[in-house]
Protein backbone atom coordinates (compact mmCIF):
# COMPACT_ATOMS: atom_id res chain seq x y z
CA UNK A 1 0.00 0.00 0.00
CA UNK A 2 2.75 2.47 0.91
CA UNK A 3 4.73 1.76 -2.26
CA UNK A 4 1.62 2.32 -4.37
CA UNK A 5 0.98 5.62 -2.59
CA UNK A 6 4.56 6.77 -3.17
CA UNK A 7 4.43 5.79 -6.85
CA UNK A 8 1.10 7.55 -7.31
CA UNK A 9 2.46 10.69 -5.65
CA UNK A 10 5.55 10.65 -7.84
CA UNK A 11 3.43 10.20 -10.96
CA UNK A 12 1.24 13.17 -10.01
CA UNK A 13 4.29 15.36 -9.41
CA UNK A 14 5.84 14.26 -12.70
CA UNK A 15 2.68 15.12 -14.63
CA UNK A 16 2.44 18.52 -12.93
CA UNK A 17 6.09 19.15 -13.78
CA UNK A 18 5.48 18.35 -17.44
CA UNK A 19 2.65 20.87 -17.61
CA UNK A 20 4.80 23.47 -15.90
CA UNK A 21 7.67 22.95 -18.33
CA UNK A 22 5.28 23.07 -21.28
CA UNK A 23 3.94 26.42 -20.05
CA UNK A 24 7.45 27.76 -19.53
CA UNK A 25 8.39 26.65 -23.04
CA UNK A 26 5.41 28.50 -24.49
CA UNK A 27 6.30 31.65 -22.53
CA UNK A 28 9.90 31.53 -23.75
CA UNK A 29 8.72 31.00 -27.33
CA UNK A 30 6.36 33.98 -27.14
CA UNK A 31 9.15 36.12 -25.71
CA UNK A 32 11.43 35.11 -28.58
CA UNK A 33 8.75 35.90 -31.13
CA UNK A 34 8.19 39.33 -29.58
CA UNK A 35 11.92 40.02 -29.66
CA UNK A 36 12.11 38.88 -33.28
CA UNK A 37 9.16 41.10 -34.26
CA UNK A 38 10.72 44.05 -32.48
CA UNK A 39 14.02 43.54 -34.28
CA UNK A 40 12.38 43.24 -37.71
CA UNK A 41 10.41 46.47 -37.16
CA UNK A 42 13.61 48.52 -37.00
Amino acid sequence: MTLKSVLLGMMVLFMAGCNTMEGAGRDIQRGGEALEDSASDR
